[in-house]
């Protein structure tokens, strides 16, 4: 696999740490009367581990700039000791709400069977509709020098994913698997991860976060996936590439998002999330900022 280093910082701390249709109209604050007004100019959402850094030290005030940036919904990646970025699921979902946001997915990467259904619970309070794994989980996932990898078997995984996707269900939660670049390439016996998951799981139970960098970095093509499997990517992270190959704000680099978005409906994509896991020294604020421009400018609503 090719070497990562600037992902190193970024994916430990998602290891370890858990890494269309339109949105309804949405509230944003103003400060001249100090209430919420309804509005249609915000729109999309925003993976909050993009602004990592800015949630672990201010939550509340990070998520007020994310609604004046313009975002809808977010997605949290931020869960530990039973609460959500230090609040807990019915203040974290009342908060977001006076705000003029709304709590669309959350990244569980610390789940396993046992604490499964209280991290359901925790969800479903927080006012979340999809509860994501962001990688193979239960140690499973394994990251070093080479890339990013995943130890255990396919069908261990497979089966961790549809127990906790009936549970998901079983809760009225739906479950999502995100990919990174190695679920796209081949495992040792010749298998692509990304087509067994998706073959030997039942979509009332488990389907797709597609991330689209991931997956073009992995010399992918999402538009082939939508063909092979429709309906299965419900979700997508919408995050660009630099002709170097490493992240950059939407609409900067050279991912055609004009022709992914063109098959949304094939696809399966209920909603999008901008992320860019790394800013290398630009303000991950002014990053959202340019990307949520990048959204218009391909079309996304």
């Amino acid at each position: 696999m090719k070497k990562y280093p600037f992902l190193l910082s970024a994916l430990l701390a998602v290891g370890l740490a858990s890494c269309s249709q339109q949105p309804a109209e949405t509230t944003e604050s103003t400060e001249t009367t100090g209430t919420t007004e309804m509005t249609s100019s915000n729109f999309g959402g925003l993976a909050l581990y993009t602004l990592r850094d800015a949630m672990g030290t201010d939550p509340k005030g990070t998520l007020q700039k994310v609604a004046d940036a313009g975002y809808a919904y977010v997605e949290a990646a931020g869960y530990a000791d039973g609460k959500f970025y230090g609040m807990e699921p019915a203040e974290f979902k009342s908060y977001l709400e006076s705000i003029g946001l709304e709590p669309k997915s959350t990244h569980m990467g610390g789940v396993t069977l046992e604490n499964a259904d209280e991290q359901i619970a925790a969800t479903k309070a927080a006012g979340f509709e999809y509860f994501v794994i962001p990688v193979p989980p239960m140690g499973m996932f394994t990251f070093g020098p080479d890339g990013m990898g995943m130890k255990g078997t396919k069908e261990d995984l497979v089966n961790i994913l549809s127990t906790i996707g009936e549970k998901c269900s079983a809760a009225g939660l739906k479950l999502l698997y995100h990919n990174h670049d190695f679920e796209f390439k081949p495992m040792e016996d010749g298998t692509i991860l990304t087509d067994y998951i998706l073959e030997n799981t039942d979509p009332a139970h488990v389907n797709y976060q597609m991330d689209l960098f991931w997956v073009t970095k992995a010399g992918a093509d999402p538009l082939a996936y939508f063909e092979k499997y429709p309906g299965r990517f419900k979700a997508w992270h919408v995050k660009d590439m630099n002709d170097e190959g490493n992240f950059a704000p939407v609409g900067t680099g050279n991912i055609d998002f004009a022709r992914i978005l063109a098959e949304k409906d094939k696809s399966g994509m209920v909603y999008y999330l901008v992320e860019q896991d790394n800013t290398f020294g630009l303000d991950p604020l002014e990053a959202i900022k340019i990307s949520h421009e990048g959204l218009k400018k391909f079309g996304f609503q």
